[in-house]
């Protein structure tokens, strides 16, 4: 049994999408930590203002919980930054002194046989502390071991929105940020990768960056999961007044790939599928609706939920859920979500990245307009075919994505 001290940069809770607000970072943070409890002692440091209840709800995983009070930047150092500092948004976007004052206290009053880091936004914490570390911290007390879990090989988000947005002349301010993360975010990524004594990847594909990125590295996939009785067939009803022909897409609504695939879906895919099935509606599903959604209020066959008390009766109610992803990287927990509950997925390859699924057998992949409303279309006209779809991506998830069996895969990592 170990002693781990993890970090976080908001509350690991609540562990679903229950409230629309749950992003795929506090699901992925929950589920391990509730499983490496069991034979490891955890203490948490995070980041977060949340209500008491909710930490105390995290108290039968953890030993000890320090949240502090996230940092405010504005626009105006966000922009000064991109500009004059060498390091990319992600890294300043939590700077707190309040913060590693904390982690060295912890550091000071505990033995941790383990410092695991979650998400690159928590990594100058780690920096800082290895920078100034000796390879043994007192007498008999070595230094405790630095794991790094890599949500996202970030570098190669801001890479491929860069391509996506330099072709459009109305999104180059866009790609021009996009351009300067890439790069100090690849300087960044290679630095704190090589700091770490271990490395954790969510894809095969996200390993195949890092590691070109950082020859040499040894990065080990710890893939995301579902909680398969959370998300699970006849687990709830279907949502009462859906459209027969619902085509649900889910997501946090102010994350700028989650903005575009809902526009490029809406403007491109849309008018397609009514011209073949005129009662579709387009249901987008996910808390906080950026600006750029604003005008889809007004749409007759397009809803903006906002945040919901529960996105498992849009799932259900589905006819088809859609993952129409242009940019962006990583495994998407919506993805394992909707076929958990055996529904027929129609996804860009882009979508259902770093997952190794075969067009046809767990999902529909399409990546152009035409061809996506063409699959969507196809599997609302013949629910036999979706339905089996559906069953084989459960019976898929089931064999490999669930949470029992992903942890022991990061457990391999401590010393």
């Amino acid at each position: 049994m170990s002693r781990i001290l993890i970090l976080t940069p908001q509350l690991p809770h609540p562990p679903q999408s229950l409230t629309g607000r749950s992003q795929g970072t506090t699901i992925r943070n929950f589920n391990l930590i509730a499983r490496l409890t069991r034979r490891h002692t955890i203490d948490l440091l995070t980041f977060g203002e949340p209500p008491i209840d909710e930490i105390e709800l995290l108290r039968p995983y953890c030993w000890n919980i320090v949240a502090e009070t996230p940092p405010v930047r504005t626009l105006s150092q966000r922009g000064r930054d991109t500009l004059c500092s060498i390091l990319p948004d992600m890294a300043l976007r939590l700077e707190s002194p309040a913060m590693h004052a904390h982690l060295a206290r912890l550091l000071r009053e505990n033995d941790y046989d383990v410092i695991q880091v979650e998400g690159i936004e928590m990594a100058p914490y780690a920096l800082r502390w290895r920078a100034a570390a000796s390879p043994v911290t007192g007498a008999h007390r070595p230094r405790p071991h630095l794991v790094f879990d890599d949500h996202n090989a970030e570098y190669l988000l801001q890479k491929r929105a860069f391509t996506t947005d330099v072709r459009r002349p109305r999104c180059w301010l866009a790609a021009a940020y996009s351009l300067i993360q890439w790069q100090k975010l690849a300087r960044y990524e290679r630095r704190i990768c090589r700091a770490a004594d271990a490395v954790a990847v969510v894809s095969n594909a996200d390993r195949g960056a890092l590691e070109a990125l950082a020859p040499g590295l040894n990065a080990t996939v710890v893939p995301n999961g579902v909680d398969l009785d959370f998300y699970r067939p006849g687990v709830v009803p279907p949502l009462a007044g859906l459209s027969a022909h619902a085509l649900v897409f889910t997501g946090k609504m102010d994350y700028r790939p989650n903005v575009d695939a809902a526009l490029w879906f809406t403007d491109a895919v849309l008018p397609r599928i009514q011209a073949q099935v005129p009662d579709a509606h387009f249901y987008v599903v996910g808390q906080q609706p950026h600006a750029r959604l604003a005008h889809l209020v007004d749409h007759p066959a397009v809803m903006l939920t906002g945040r919901v008390p529960d996105v498992r009766p849009y799932i259900a109610g589905a006819g088809v859920v859609v993952a129409p992803l242009r940019i962006g990287g990583g495994t998407r927990l919506k993805v394992l979500e909707a076929m958990a509950m055996g529904q027929a997925l129609v996804s860009t390859r882009l979508g259902c990245d770093g997952f190794p699924f075969e067009d046809g057998r767990e999902v529909r992949f399409a990546d152009d307009p035409a061809a996506f409303a063409d699959a969507v279309v196809a599997l609302l006209r013949d629910r036999e075919q979706a339905a089996a779809l559906g069953r084989v991506a459960r019976a898929y998830v089931e064999a490999h994505f669930g949470w029992d069996a992903i942890v022991p895969l990061l457990e391999r990592l401590y010393p």
